[in-house]
């Protein structure tokens, strides 16, 4: 099956006589369009959004006060430096160092980081910065991967699967098969992953970076959700950079930012950490695409990185969300939702729904029913990353949901009870 991703809009007449072409919206886009057609509007507490990648911004337990204002100087309103102000991109290598490179000799300074308007950005800096190349992307991935990979078309994409059947991962003998015999120079995967919750960590996450340096494939780690790791035997921050040998030599480009961890994603503050010579390159291209970030942001940004202060809001951001994670999980079993990887980090429960009635047994069939119910959810179709639409046939992610378990805790139970209801109501759950 495949699912329609463009809206409808009156004006595209008119915009295919001007010159423009007609861009579909993004999974996650489409289904909030998709919503506000069935009464959800942004915001409305009688709805539970389920499906949108942002977790709560108020106030958590044993968190920081969130920060309320920002004093603005006479500098900020000047143009800034395209890479970021100097502080900050200090205190982001501040922040690689303390966590993932204590005793190391090989350490980040400011010249291993641009700062970005956004993660969005940062990944679009990345992807123009590339040359000619072939890229290695995985199913099932951050959605946004797609028309990023289709748009520069210096990337070769060469698509590789994690099937459900092994879990949503890859071991490194396949990983180094698939570099070898398809000629690969670079990888590109979130990790934590979104929308599994699959985490590549320890010995594992060394041996990637490893295979990364011995092949000279660059790893393009996607680490947004790097704080929100809840497995058993790592309940920390998970980091490609701990597995660095030098910093500006290795292969491994990071993405994060405030957007996730620090519960900021208003702020659009994103950044890049790799080789002093990489992070030139990303800053051209940013000189083109953004121009560079908010000063002010970048400012208050600086105090959001503060040790005790970052320590202490990730720390809470794990407590919370780990028993959110577990509560989900939970409810959404009962329902009859099967996980063939239970989420270890994200704020994403990645359910398989074919054992629901048949009414709602697709990823489509569950969202289109949610709206009746006020629950957004999002199709695993749409996490079947496929640049230029070169792959054919049935996804077999159609029968997958994702749920995000990033709304306050009460709008999230009141979600899952409705849920069930609608399950309930066709003849399923228990």
């Amino acid at each position: 099956m495949t699912i329609q991703t463009t809206v409808s809009r009156p004006e595209s007449a008119l915009a295919d006589r001007f010159g423009f072409r007609d861009l579909p919206f993004m999974g996650v886009i489409h289904v909030n369009n998709e919503a506000m057609k069935a009464g959800w509007r942004m915001g409305d507490p009688s709805w539970s959004n389920l499906g949108q990648g942002q977790p709560e911004v108020g106030i958590i337990p044993e968190a920081p006060a969130r920060l309320d204002r920002i004093d603005l100087d006479p500098s900020d309103h000047a143009y800034g430096p395209v890479e970021g102000v100097a502080e900050l991109r200090e205190a982001v290598a501040d922040h690689y160092n303390r966590l993932y490179r204590a005793g190391k000799t090989s350490r980040y300074t400011a010249r291993n980081v641009a700062i970005a308007p956004g993660g969005r950005s940062a990944l679009t800096r990345l992807a123009a910065a590339l040359g000619r190349i072939r890229l290695g992307y995985f199913t099932p991935d951050y959605t946004a991967y797609e028309d990023l990979l289709g748009t520069f078309e210096r990337i070769d994409p060469v698509h590789l699967e994690l099937p459900a059947s092994r879990g949503f991962r890859l071991s490194i003998e396949d990983l180094d098969r698939a570099i070898i015999s398809q000629s690969l120079g670079a990888l590109l995967i979130s990790n934590p992953c979104n929308p599994t919750g699959v985490v590549v960590r320890g010995d594992e996450l060394r041996s990637w970076v490893g295979l990364a340096r011995s092949r000279q494939c660059t790893l393009l780690m996607d680490e947004f959700y790097s704080h929100y790791v809840y497995a058993a035997d790592h309940p920390g921050p998970v980091s490609a950079a701990a597995f660095v040998d030098d910093v500006d030599r290795d292969p491994v480009i990071i993405t994060d930012g405030l957007t996730k961890c620090f519960r900021y994603p208003g702020w659009r503050c994103g950044w890049v950490v790799g080789p002093a010579d990489v992070i030139q390159r990303i800053t051209a291209a940013g000189s083109f695409l953004d121009g560079g970030p908010s000063r002010l942001v970048q400012r208050a940004a600086i105090e959001v990185l503060r040790p005790d202060r970052a320590d202490q809001e990730t720390s809470a951001v794990r407590g919370v969300f780990d028993q959110k994670c577990r509560f989900t999980v939970e409810r959404l079993t009962a329902m009859g939702v099967t996980f063939p990887s239970p989420p270890e980090g994200t704020f994403y429960a990645f359910g398989c729904v074919s054992n629901l009635p048949r009414t709602i047994n697709t990823g489509e069939a569950f969202m289109r029913e949610g709206f009746k119910h006020r629950v957004l959810t999002v199709p695993g179709e749409f996490f079947d990353v496929n640049p230029g639409k070169r792959r054919s046939g049935d996804s077999p992610l159609s029968t997958f949901v994702r749920f995000s378990f990033g709304p306050p805790t009460d709008n999230l139970k009141a979600g899952l009870d409705r849920l069930a209801e609608m399950v309930r109501a066709h003849g399923g759950g228990r």
